[in-house]
Order: C-alpha cells, then sequence, then structure tokens
C-alpha cells in the first residue's frame, strides 16, 4: 500500500470525500475498504515519514465519513480501521517498548453542537440527569508530538513516542536534552513509586523562526513547520542533533501510577505536576462550570491562537472527575470522556490551476497564483501572490501542482510548499514572461533585484493605471475621494489615459454613471482642486520615479525652483545633494530628460497644478530628519522574501529607526513577512501598532 505513487492515494482521497455513500452493499463494503486504506496511508504520511499530502480538516472530514458508515453498518467495520485504534507512527529502525497505559487518539467536535452531543453522551454513560451540569477541564491541544515519560523512584527512566498506542520508540536520550524535562521529581512525597505521563513535544515559534534565520544563513534547507521539526527533534540519531533543536515539553496528564496516590480530578492531577517542577499548561487551562462555558473558552482561543508562543490546532475537553471518567470508559481508538475542539483549518491543500501577472507603477511584473477556491480560516482564497520568479525556483512550483496555502493571523495567504513527491507528469513549469503582458514590450532586469520591470514607462497601459492609481492616493497628492475603484472604472471608460486626465475630467459625463450624484461630484472636483496647490515634494513623489520616496523628493523640492529645473542638471549634481545616491540619481534623471514626461510636467503645468517650490519645500534640516521612519521602532517578523532579516534591520536603521526585539506599547511599526504568527496577533490585539508589509516597507524606505 504504501509503494503507491502519492498522487494516485491524493486523486483517491478527493474521490472518496466528494462521493456518495454508496446503497448497495458489496458497493458500500468496497467503500469502506478503499477508505480505510486511504486513511492509513495518510497516517503513515503524517506520523511516520512527517510528510503529510492533505490537510487536517481534509483527513478529519474522511474519517467523519468512514464512521457514520460504521455507526450504521457495525457489520463492516474492519479490523485495522483507524477508528478502532491509534494512528501509527514506529519507525522501524528505532526501537520500540511497551507503554504502561495505551495512549489513546481523540474524538474531534467543530461546533456547539458538537459540543452539546458530546455533553449529552457523558451524562447518558454516567447516569446523570440531564439538567445537571457536569464540570470539564479545557487545555490546549498542542500541535508537536506525543510524548510517554516513565518515572522510577522519582528518577526519569524511559522516554517513547506515542507509536501504535501500544508500543512506542524509545528516545529516552533525546528527551534528556529537553530542559523543560525535569531528570528527578518527587512523586514519592505524592506516594507515587512509578509513574508514566503524557505530553506533547514542541518548539516555540520565536525559536522555530530563529532556527530558520540560521538556516538561512548557513544556506541550508528551512525547516517546513514546527510541528515536523519537533516530532523530527524526537528521532534524530545523537542528543546532539535534539539539542540544536531547541525543543520544549508539555506536560498535561498522570497516566498509570502505582503507590499509594489519590486524587480525585483532573485538574488537581495538573497542579501536581506543576509543584513537582513539568512545563504544564496552567494559564492556557480552564476548569468550566458546563458545556457553554466550554464552548466560549474555546472559541475565545481559537481567536487568540495566534498571539500563542506554540501551535496549537484546537482545544482538548475533559471530563474533571476521575470518578466520571471511570464510569465514562474508552474505545479502542479514544477515551469517552475526552474530546477536542478543533479549530478552523489555517492550512489547507489546492491546486494552481494558472499564473497570471501583475504590473506595478515602476513596471515590476508581479506573479500571481490562481488555484482552486479553498475555505482557509474562514476566507475562500482563489489568487496569491508569488512574488518573483526567484521564489518561484526556490518554493519548486508548477501549474497543476498541488500547493500548501497558509494564513496565519489573517493576513494575506502564501503558498508554504508544492507538493513535488505527488506530481503525475502533467504538471507543466511555469514560464515567467520575457515580454510585457500588456504592452509587449521586452522585459529588463536590473542587478541584484529580484524583479523584472517593463521599461516602456510612458508607452505601457498597465503601468500608467498603476501611476495614476498611485498618484492619487494619500501618500502623494491625496485626493479625496478618488479611490482605486474609481479610477480604474474611469480608466475603463476612456476618461483616464494619464495623470493629466486627472485634472480634466469630463464631470458632466461622470455625473451620468451610476454611483455618482451632485454631492460626490463636488467633493471630487473640490479635493482635485486642493491637490492642485500642493507643495512640489508631493507632486515629485506622484510622479513614481523608480526609488524616489517621500524623504528624497522633499530633499530635491528643497534645492530646485520648478520642477523643470530637474530637466537641465546632471547626476553628478544630483549624487553632490546628501542622502541622494548614484541610483536614485540615474533613475531621475532618466525621468526628467524623457521628452514625453517633459510633455506630460506641460501638460500639468498648464491644468493649474504646481510646479514650483513653496515654504513646505524648505526647511532642509527638518526634512533630512523627516522619514517616515525616522525615530519610530520598528520589529521584523515572518519570513522575509526580498530582505534578509539583517538587511532589512540595516535598512531601517539608515534612515533613524529603532529596531525592537517585542511587540510592546512601544512599539510603532511591524513589518509582516510569512508565517508571521504571535507577534503579529499580539500586534493586532494593542491595536496601537501600524502593521506593514515588507512590500509596504520596502516602498516606505525610498
Amino acid at each position: 500500500m504504501f509503494d503507491i505513487q502519492p498522487k494516485v492515494i491524493f486523486e483517491k482521497t478527493k474521490h472518496l470525500l466528494s462521493a456518495n455513500i454508496p446503497t448497495n452493499n458489496d458497493e458500500l463494503q468496497t467503500f469502506v475498504n478503499e477508505t480505510v486504506e486511504v486513511l492509513k496511508y495518510h497516517e503513515w504520511r503524517y506520523y511516520v515519514i512527517v510528510e503529510p499530502i492533505i490537510g487536517d480538516t481534509e483527513y478529519d472530514e474522511l474519517y467523519k465519513k468512514l464512521e457514520s458508515i460504521e455507526l450504521s453498518n457495525p457489520d463492516l467495520i474492519l479490523a485495522d480501521s483507524p477508528t478502532q485504534r491509534v494512528s501509527n507512527d514506529l519507525k522501524s529502525d528505532m526501537p520500540s517498548v511497551n507503554h504502561l497505559e495505551s495512549m489513546l487518539s481523540l474524538d474531534n467536535s467543530y461546533n456547539l453542537e458538537d459540543l452539546e452531543n458530546f455533553d449529552k453522551r457523558i451524562k447518558k454513560l454516567c447516569d446523570l440527569p440531564e439538567n445537571e451540569a457536569v464540570e470539564y477541564v479545557v487545555e490546549p491541544k498542542y500541535d508537536g508530538g506525543s510524548i510517554a515519560l516513565v518515572f522510577e523512584n522519582d528518577t526519569l527512566t524511559r522516554a517513547a513516542t506515542r507509536g501504535n498506542g501500544t508500543q512506542g520508540e524509545e528516545i529516552t536520550a533525546n528527551a534528556r536534552t529537553i530542559k523543560s524535562i525535569p531528570q528527578k521529581a518527587n512523586f514519592s512525597s505524592f506516594g507515587i513509586n512509578k509513574v508514566e505521563l503524557r505530553g506533547e513535544v514542541l518548539i516555540r515559534k520565536d525559536i522555530f523562526e530563529k532556527l530558520n534565520e540560521e538556516r538561512k544563513e548557513a544556506g541550508k534547507d528551512l525547516y517546513a513547520n514546527a510541528r515536523n521539526t519537533a516530532t523530527g527533534g524526537l528521532r534524530t540519531k545523537t542528543p546532539q542533533k535534539s539539542a540544536e533543536r531547541k525543543m520544549d515539553a508539555f506536560i498535561y496528564q498522570l497516566g498509570y501510577t502505582e503507590g499509594d496516590f489519590s486524587i480525585k480530578n483532573h485538574h488537581e492531577n495538573i497542579e501536581v505536576l506543576s509543584k513537582l517542577g513539568f512545563k504544564v499548561p496552567t494559564v492556557e487551562t480552564k476548569v468550566c462550570k458546563n458545556i457553554k462555558e466550554v464552548h466560549d473558552f474555546c472559541k475565545m482561543w481559537e481567536e487568540k491562537r495566534d498571539s500563542y508562543n506554540y501551535e496549537i490546532d484546537g482545544m482538548v475537553v475533559k471530563v474533571n472527575s476521575l470518578n466520571l471518567q471511570d464510569q465514562c470508559g474508552q474505545t479502542n481508538h479514544h477515551p469517552r470522556w475526552a474530546i477536542a475542539f478543533k479549530f478552523k483549518a489555517k492550512q489547507a491543500t489546492s491546486i494552481l490551476e494558472t499564473v497570471e501577472y501583475q504590473i506595478g507603477k515602476t513596471g515590476s511584473i508581479t506573479p500571481v497564483a490562481k488555484i482552486k477556491p479553498v475555505q482557509l480560516a474562514g476566507v475562500t482564497v482563489s489568487s496569491i501572490s508569488l512574488h518573483n520568479e526567484d521564489f518561484i525556483q526556490e518554493k519548486d512550483i508548477m501549474i497543476g501542482d498541488t500547493v500548501v496555502v497558509e494564513r496565519a493571523g489573517d493576513v494575506i495567504p502564501y503558498i508554504a510548499s508544492s507538493m513535488s513527491s505527488i506530481r503525475n507528469g502533467e504538471e507543466q513549469p511555469i514560464e515567467f514572461p520575457k515580454n510585457c503582458p500588456s504592452c509587449e514590450t521586452v522585459l529588463t532586469r536590473v542587478e541584484n533585484e529580484a524583479a523584472w520591470r517593463c521599461p516602456n514607462v510612458s508607452g505601457c497601459p498597465a503601468q500608467q493605471l498603476q501611476r495614476i492609481i498611485f498618484h492619487v492616493s494619500k501618500p502623494a497628492m491625496d485626493i479625496d475621494g478618488f479611490g482605486k475603484s474609481n479610477v480604474e472604472r474611469f480608466f475603463e471608460l476612456g476618461y483616464l489615459n494619464s495623470i493629466a486626465d486627472v485634472y480634466r475630467l469630463p464631470f458632466e459625463e461622470i455625473e451620468k454613471l451610476e454611483g455618482f450624484g451632485a454631492r460626490s461630484i463636488e467633493k471630487l472636483r473640490n479635493s482635485i482642486e486642493k491637490a492642485k496647490l500642493n507643495p512640489l515634494h508631493r507632486l515629485l513623489v506622484s510622479l513614481s520615479v523608480h526609488h524616489l520616496g517621500k524623504k528624497a523628493s522633499k530633499i530635491i523640492a528643497s534645492k530646485i525652483k520648478s520642477i523643470f529645473d530637474l530637466t537641465t542638471i546632471n547626476e553628478e549634481w544630483l549624487t553632490e545633494i546628501k542622502d541622494i545616491g548614484p541610483i536614485l540619481a540615474k533613475n531621475v534623471i532618466s525621468y526628467f530628460h524623457d521628452e514625453n514626461n517633459i510633455q506630460l510636467l506641460r501638460q500639468l503645468e498648464e491644468l493649474g497644478v504646481n510646479t514650483t517650490q513653496l515654504e513646505a519645500d524648505q526647511p532642509v534640516e527638518i526634512i533630512e530628519t523627516d522619514h517616515p521612519f525616522s525615530g519610530k521602532t520598528i520589529l521584523f517578523t515572518g519570513a522575509l522574501q526580498q530582505l534578509k532579516r539583517k538587511e532589512a534591520q540595516e535598512k531601517a536603521l539608515s534612515v533613524g529607526a529603532i529596531i525592537a526585539s517585542s511587540v510592546n506599547k512601544k512599539l510603532n511599526i511591524l513589518v509582516v513577512g510569512e508565517k508571521a504568527g504571535s507577534k503579529l496577533k499580539k500586534a493586532q490585539e494593542l491595536g496601537s501598532v501600524e502593521i506593514i508589509t515588507e512590500a509596504d516597507f520596502i516602498e516606505q524606505l525610498k
């Protein structure tokens, strides 16, 4: 079974998920057999080789489908059905040991109705009145590697993975490198001679980021995610390799015990473990008086999951009373007294169907993946930026690929990886265009830049549209009421073909359009007239000269009397000005010596747009310290795509920014890359922190 091509299993999985349940007995048995085999394959990919090819949500959906069939047709249940046993993570090349008590899986719930049904089952199993409230303990469902620890006479004697629930891999030497696992614990003071504990091994999010930063600097492949890195760390060949991953361990349950030990509920067990020096989920755990309180606590944690220091994919709900737990009992698969409340998936798989190319205001070409629409964290995702050609090559992405899509912290979705192992040969390489998709001009790429650009500055329709959108925006001429949608609409209707057309709109025609009344027309007209009086430095910014940003525009505006002075100066004159480098000088000279651009400036002047120096352009001393980042505290989080972390920090420092080390009330700006996690969520909760993307950061540096 496990030597079948992954693509075959992937396609069979999709078929089983979408197929109707057969009514014919023979066909139903075949359906069950196939579903069992497919689920077993996915368990092997997830637990053994740690390379899943479907998301958790898809696995859970197929598992539930099988479970519902078995519930209605118990005669069809197979002995090795995943519903009848624990998933297997044993590897043949590692020694196995028997657990003192079986390590089971958990049944799943997804909403209040599921939890209420669970509550009803508990009351029925324990013969309790329907109106009697059951007390539950709710704690995080950690997304790491399960571990079992055996202590005898207060000393750690053995550690093992969950394995198949009955047997696990012996990993004692590796577990000893985890600093949050005590080598000795005074169990005897509680009357315990021998005990087997349950826990989860994880890697803190910020530590995982640092590990990948170090690997990137060293030219090594990056770790895929914290969970895989932790589970792999438990199975390394040497303890030194385990120690390098800086793993952590939460212990959340006393399993098998020997000795004179008597505790009445689960929460007391957690408190005992805490007193003995184990890392336990205390702040993250709550004793709930009823199932409604359980649901509210679970939903609260779903909202704040990204601000938590560790990866969690749900909450675990446990009957608090150990006596009631005993009455509930267990199946071969899960304890009846516990259930997992699963959060909405923030990772899913989809098919990359095609790639489109967007053209920016400076001619940069950005590839955009069009994927088969997929639900992710409550949002339908169908378009994802692929950044640039280098990103496509580094991720090894092809058209037709099954890709892993992530969306953490309610930020823009991104492609985490492509599943090259399930390709069937029909996938096609992504051919980055040689010519501009808008005007067919041959693209160029400057050395040390990631982006390909269209050099046809004045003749490319797509660039013209983006330049107009930027020209009217708040950072540029700040024309209120002239948003992107209006620019695009007027552009399509032929009212806008260049920046100059902004100042000669046919208002009598626009007034006839749906959505435009006399009041909105008057507002737009007044905003345009007001913009004509802007200082020279705003006009310079609004022209979208490559690398010419707010600071440089103010500096240059203070050195000239008229914008037309720039049509006669040379690069040497510009580079003599402080903070104007040779690349920017070359771009400015190129723009202002282009006859098409000079003609545009003449048109703007004739239309009443200010082209001369005003008082606001004068104070150079203030200008030189007036960068948007000057004096601001900045923090970078997530994986940056265009800059290395150190390079980004140096650029921020060069314009007077202060680099912060954590998210707090003093932080001004958080720059967000891919896989931004807890720092992003905390910044969102504070509300006072400006959150910008890497692209925004680079744009504002100019």
